[in-house]
């Protein structure tokens, strides 16, 4: 007599269409939900970054935004216990003489140097896509502004602007032009600086811009040349409208880091004479720290205006880059 053995139930499986089909058995549900390998090696890289921002990015603003929100003294900025005063501080600034002509200044000190950089820097770019001999050595020479101390920069331009012993005014002299006030004169102290940030600014764009050139296929060129286009026209129909996107990504960068210029304005004319040279980010300075009693609050005021403004300025550009991806 034979003794059949059965399987114990959680081996046993249906029989489906004449053949048996076992189940495996169900995973844990611990298991399931365990991260894998890749996912903590993405956790891993991602933490170094998000520490650094919250240190170095998070926290400072905030920061910011609680001395601009709050009445702060030495003592108070020592023991941490300034009242609250809400938006005074901003109407503190909105009211002083001096908010309209940094104001202005700001926009002037912004928009012209951002003309001029991408301006010389797009021509830059174009004569040295030629690639003709010598065109690396001279690329690399035109770093040297970029690559040198803001501080170095500054004071070179300080010397070279000097009313009495400075390069500028002994060419104008050798020329039979009456030297300038250059950093001492209301008229002419915005319009140094400027000249010194667009010298300073240029090599950014050139080397951003020549990098885009890189990418337009030369056959478009070609092409273009054999129906007759000429140089201007490549350019304009070629050059410039597949350039967009890094023309709009190198202006958006110039922006951002004009409208926060300090060290220039600094060391050259220090704002004055008369304020005639100060911006938002000397203003802000002097605040804060110009003075033998500081006004920290109204001091991050000003400088929580120039984060609104880039930051209004950077969604502007990823509307537009939206838009045009959809289109």
């Amino acid at each position: 007599m034979k003794q059949t053995t059965h399987p114990p139930d959680h081996l046993s499986a249906p029989v489906r269409n004449g053949a048996a089909t076992v189940a495996p058995p169900p995973a844990p549900a611990r298991a399931r939900r365990r991260p894998t390998s890749p996912q903590w090696a993405a956790w891993a890289f991602l933490a170094p970054v998000t520490l650094y921002l919250a240190l170095f990015y998070a926290y400072p603003l905030y920061r910011n935004l609680d001395l601009s929100l709050r009445d702060y003294t030495v003592r108070s900025f020592v023991q941490g216990n300034a009242p609250f005063t809400g938006i005074e501080n901003y109407r503190t600034v909105l009211d002083d003489p001096t908010f309209a002509p940094a104001l202005l200044h700001t926009a002037l000190f912004t928009a012209v140097c951002l003309v001029f950089q991408y301006a010389i820097g797009l021509a830059l770019a174009v004569f040295f896509s030629r690639h003709f001999r010598l065109s690396a050595t001279l690329r690399a020479l035109f770093l040297v502004p970029w690559l040198l101390p803001l501080i170095v920069s500054a004071s070179t331009w300080s010397w070279m602007l000097n009313s009495d012993s400075g390069v500028v005014n002994a060419a104008l002299h050798a020329l039979g032009i009456a030297p300038v006030n250059w950093l001492t004169s209301p008229s002419w102290s915005l319009t140094s600086v400027i000249i010194a940030n667009i010298w300073i600014g240029v090599p950014f764009n050139l080397v951003v811009l020549y990098s885009g050139l890189q990418s337009i296929p030369a056959s478009l060129y070609e092409a273009a040349a054999l129906d007759g286009a000429g140089a201007w026209q490549r350019f304009w129909r070629i050059t410039f409208p597949l350039l967009r996107p890094v023309s709009a990504i190198t202006l958006l960068l110039g922006l951002i880091y004009t409208l926060k210029v300090f060290d220039i304005i600094w060391i050259m004319t220090k704002g004055g004479p008369a304020d005639s040279s100060t911006t938002f980010a000397t203003w802000s300075y002097q605040l804060g720290f110009g003075n033998l009693l500081p006004a920290f609050g109204p001091g991050a005021a000003v400088g929580n205006l120039l984060v609104v403004a880039a930051l209004v300025f950077g969604l502007i550009y990823l509307k537009v880059q939206r838009k045009q991806a959809l289109s």
